[in-house]
C-alpha cells in the first residue's frame, strides 16, 4: 500500500510541475486556437486531465511538451467542432477576448490577428514554430504529419501572412 501511495504522490508532484512549466505555453496556444480566454483555460484544464488519465500510455518518444501540445490541439479541435462553438456569435474580436496579461505584451496585435485568421493547418504550424519555438520534427510528431508537410504549411502560412501584412511592417 505504501509503495502505491508513493508512486501516486510522485505522479501528482510530476503533474504539478508540468502544469507550472507548460501551463502558460499551452494557454497561449489554446487561446490562439479558440480566441476566448475562458475556453482556452478550460481546454488547458481538459488537456492536463486527459494527460493525467493517459500518463501510463505516454511512451516518451517525444518530449512532454510535444505530447501535451498534441493533446491540447486535439482538445481545441474538439471544442471547435461543437455545435455551440460553431453557432456562437462570430463577432468576437481578438481584442475583446484577449486576456489582460496579453494586452501589455502585445499592444499592436496586428500580427496576432493575422495569424489567428490563417486556415487551421497554417495557423498551427506558425504557432508551434514561432510562438512555441518547436522544431519542425516536433511539430511533425505533434500534428502527426510528415515533416515535409510541416515545411510546406510553414512556407504557405508565411506567404499568406506576408500578403496580409503587406505594408504594415514598413514604417
Amino acid at each position: 500500500m505504501h509503495l502505491a501511495q508513493t508512486a501516486q504522490e510522485s505522479k501528482d508532484i510530476h503533474f504539478e510541475n508540468m502544469m507550472e512549466n507548460y501551463g502558460d505555453i499551452l494557454l497561449r496556444m489554446c487561446f490562439m486556437q479558440l480566441q476566448d480566454g475562458e475556453m482556452a483555460r478550460d481546454a488547458v484544464q481538459e488537456t492536463f486531465l486527459k494527460a493525467y488519465k493517459k500518463w501510463n500510455s505516454f511512451k516518451k518518444q517525444s518530449s512532454e511538451l510535444t505530447w501535451l501540445t498534441s493533446i491540447a490541439i486535439n482538445t481545441c479541435r474538439d471544442i471547435r467542432r461543437t455545435a455551440w462553438f460553431r453557432n456562437r456569435g462570430k463577432t468576437i474580436k481578438l481584442e475583446d477576448a484577449r486576456e489582460p496579461a496579453y494586452t501589455q505584451a502585445f499592444e499592436d496585435d496586428t500580427v496576432l490577428q493575422a495569424v489567428a485568421a490563417l486556415p487551421e493547418k497554417y495557423r498551427l504550424a506558425i504557432l508551434l514554430y514561432y510562438y512555441q519555438d518547436m522544431r519542425q520534427e516536433d511539430i511533425s510528431a505533434t500534428l502527426k504529419v510528415p515533416i515535409n508537410t510541416v515545411k510546406t504549411w510553414l512556407r504557405r502560412g508565411k506567404e499568406l501572412l506576408r500578403t496580409q501584412l503587406e505594408g504594415w511592417f514598413e514604417a
